[in-house]
């Protein structure tokens, strides 16, 4: 599954990088996915971010 973060979402809550630090990053003040982790989604920390997120930002896609 392929994990994404909607910019447009995100207001920087921090929430996924808390959560899953192998997978998400946090630039400019917002939540992003690490480059070349964007196949994470099976992930269960990744999927637990997606549950928290405050901001609903974060997809899971197949």
């Amino acid at each position: 599954m392929k994990v994404s973060i909607d910019p447009n979402l995100c207001y920087g809550s921090a929430e996924c990088v808390h959560r899953a630090p192998s997978v998400f990053d946090f630039v400019d003040e917002y939540g992003v996915v690490r480059p070349g982790r964007e196949h994470s989604g099976d992930d269960p920390r990744v999927r637990e971010a997606v549950e928290n997120c405050p901001s609903q930002a974060i997809t899971l896609t197949e």
